[in-house]
């Protein structure tokens, strides 16, 4: 859309992001859609935009409670600048669609994960019609077919190549609001994946809800599994690492374990979420494995990839949850030995089949578990920190410490990022540093071989 009402320059948007990685991925084609639509620069100061856009999550109580707090920041906003248009997308525009008006009727467009492609149209059909429009429809690949072109922007780079979810796990919200599994053409995704090589990008993240369940069905029956666009993609010549999150522990074959073996581009650290280590609690989950099924996966990938590093998720007091149950996933932890890992308090998700069991976990107890399943977590994640001290890492520059702009920033192979002094000239590039100290949640490290 380039006519002159498009084209008006000098307006903002300022997006609000919650949830997970999928939702950051929408968020920087949201700014690149609406750049080339309406001729937008992004902004971080909600109170000079002309578009605040909140893309949100309902996976988690609190990122929903979150996103209508800033909501009610937002329509103050509005009733000073009434031409201030509000956009909510993501998860909760999914599942609320049409009722989200109810709650709240100044909001002008509701769109969904799926077609955030079409939100240009759709406020321009607002403005003229005077009138809010909802979208939450699922139309699949069309919300690919029309992005804007990718823009690096840095030597990493995040690329969906599926969405949606099948699994209905009990507790989860996703499949309802953002659909069943699809899969992108593998075509496409090297594509993608080589323009932004083009750019200067040499490690891509591929996302996914379920990632590894990445499933293209060709009309003549040469089907692609994500074994085989992994190995795809390890054959770009200007592509040195690729990562993959988040995976689900059904999705773990045979052949996935064996790509890690043979491919050395695939980086050696996976995020698993487990979510119980109770096999009661996983079958009222509705996860579709047990904790010795789960073990077998880990012993599988760990033989085919013995420097293996692993996180994972855990949600603590789920209904019927008992101390026996929890003490089963801390003794799996201690087993598999996990590399870090997010631990969330059960908060019973709309429309979802849990949602009708009694919550009856005490709120304090919930609290203690989280705080003795992150200690613990943590404790071994330091472990490993503390025993990569003095060997010889291979990380990408990818731009300046947080903290210290005088000094440059990298991450290892299992993930960790590297803080340390150096000359500019490094960033986008592959170097070797030696680990010399562990801080809270970085190492620090020293320049090694730049070759």
């Amino acid at each position: 859309m380039d006519s002159p009402t498009h084209r008006r320059a000098g307006k903002k948007i300022h997006i609000k992001t919650f949830g997970c990685q999928m939702n950051v991925y929408d968020t920087d084609k949201i700014i690149a859609l609406m750049q080339k639509s309406h001729a937008m620069e992004p902004t971080d100061n909600m109170t000079e935009a002309n578009l605040i856009v909140f893309n949100t999550c309902s996976v988690r109580e609190k990122a929903e409670e979150k996103f209508f707090s800033e909501l009610g920041r937002a329509h103050e906003l509005k009733q000073d600048r009434p031409d201030v248009v509000i956009a909510v997308g993501g998860c909760v525009a999914s599942q609320e669609g049409e009722a989200l008006l109810t709650r709240a009727p100044y909001v002008d467009v509701v769109f969904g994960p799926q077609t955030l492609h079409r939100l240009p149209d759709m406020m321009q059909q607002q403005h003229l019609k005077q009138q809010s429009q909802v979208d939450i429809s699922f139309p699949e690949i069309e919300k690919f077919d029309n992005l804007p072109p990718v823009r690096a922007e840095g030597p990493t780079a995040f690329v969906s190549i599926m969405e949606g979810c099948s699994k209905y796990c009990s507790f989860c919200v996703v499949p309802y609001t953002r659909g069943e599994e699809f899969s992108r053409p593998s075509q496409a995704i090297l594509d993608e994946i080589n323009e932004l090589s083009q750019q200067g990008v040499r490690e891509v993240t591929l996302l996914g809800q379920n990632v590894n369940a990445y499933l293209e069905l060709r009309d003549d029956g040469n089907d692609v599994d994500f074994a085989e666009l992994l190995e795809s993609i390890c054959q770009l010549p200007y592509i040195e690492r690729v990562r993959y999150t988040t995976s689900h522990p059904l999705e773990v074959t045979s052949r996935l374990a064996e790509a890690h073996a043979r491919l050395p581009k695939l980086s050696s650290q996976i995020h698993l979420p487990l979510q119980s280590g109770s096999d009661r609690i996983l079958t009222a989950m509705k996860r579709g494995y047990s904790a010795t099924q789960y073990l077998d996966k880990i012993r599988m990938l760990r033989q085919a990839r013995p420097d293996l590093s692993l996180t994972s998720d855990f949600i603590v007091g789920f209904p019927g949850e008992t101390d026996e149950d929890f003490e089963a996933t801390l003794h799996l932890i201690d087993q598999i030995g996990f590399d870090g890992g997010y631990a969330f308090m059960y908060s019973p998700r709309p429309g979802t089949p849990a949602a009708n069991l009694p919550d009856d976990v005490p709120l304090e107890v919930k609290r203690a578990r989280v705080q003795t399943l992150l200690a613990k977590s943590d404790g071994l994640a330091r472990g490993i920190s503390e025993a990569m001290v003095g060997t010889v890492q291979r990380i990408l520059v990818d731009g300046h410490a947080r903290r210290d702009s005088l000094e440059l920033r990298g991450r290892t192979d299992n993930n960790r990022v590297v803080n340390f002094p150096g000359e500019s000239s490094l960033i986008g590039r592959f170097i070797d540093v030696r680990i010399t100290a562990t801080a809270t949640y970085t190492l620090r490290a020293e320049v090694f071989n730049v070759a």
